[in-house]
């Protein structure tokens, strides 16, 4: 079990370099164990989030594929489904028949599902109440809120990896390392591109 583990999970990461979701990079906390990992977030643009960097803190059980990772934001975030340990609230992040983790989901599906929860709170099932309340009630106090907060917490470097769209090289810019930006050209072309 966990030599297929360990082999299932190499693959993923490998797939997460090579091709990682729009705003994502993910790795190993440390080289020499797999199952205790790092990853960013970019926040999206058009949300309080956008351009904020969020860490997540990413720990695989034994019984994974068939048990979901363990997630939590290391970087504080102002949003209704995450608390201020970190810990989110996501279907995908829990098992059947609570939640809507399968085995066939990934670390890529899992990311994905993160970054989209942060353009689109769900305040049915938030985590924190008085933040829930108040994106319900009293958005333009949510907005002004999460933006402060990510000007306070979220204004981290970007870990060399992320892949950004073409409209998004003005925020990079103002980020403090190298964002490497990947598209459709050659890799000559990609390794000219990165971005300080």
């Amino acid at each position: 079990m966990a030599a297929r583990r360990a082999s299932r999970l190499k693959k993923e990461l490998e797939r997460l370099r090579r091709d990682p979701p729009h705003g994502v990079t993910c790795w190993p906390k440390d080289e020499s164990r797999i199952d205790h990992l790092q990853a960013q977030l970019l926040g999206a643009e058009g949300t309080p989030y956008e351009g904020g960097v969020f860490s997540l803190d990413i720990r695989i059980p034994e019984r994974y594929p068939f048990l979901p990772p363990q997630v939590q934001f290391s970087t504080p975030i102002y949003h209704p489904n995450v608390d201020t340990a970190g810990r989110i609230c996501l279907d995908v992040l829990k098992s059947q028949p609570q939640g809507s983790w399968k085995p066939a989901h990934n670390l890529s599906t899992v990311l994905t599902s993160i970054q989209l929860l942060l353009s689109e709170p769900n305040p049915d099932d938030g985590l924190m109440s008085d933040i829930s309340h108040e994106y319900k009630h009293n958005r333009p106090q949510f907005l002004e809120k999460a933006r402060l907060w990510v000007k306070k917490h979220a204004s981290g470097e970007l870990r060399e990896g992320v892949r950004c769209e073409e409209g998004e090289e003005e925020v990079t810019r103002k980020r403090k390392g190298p964002v490497v930006m990947i598209g459709e050209e050659s890799s000559e072309v990609k390794k000219s591109r990165i971005v300080t």
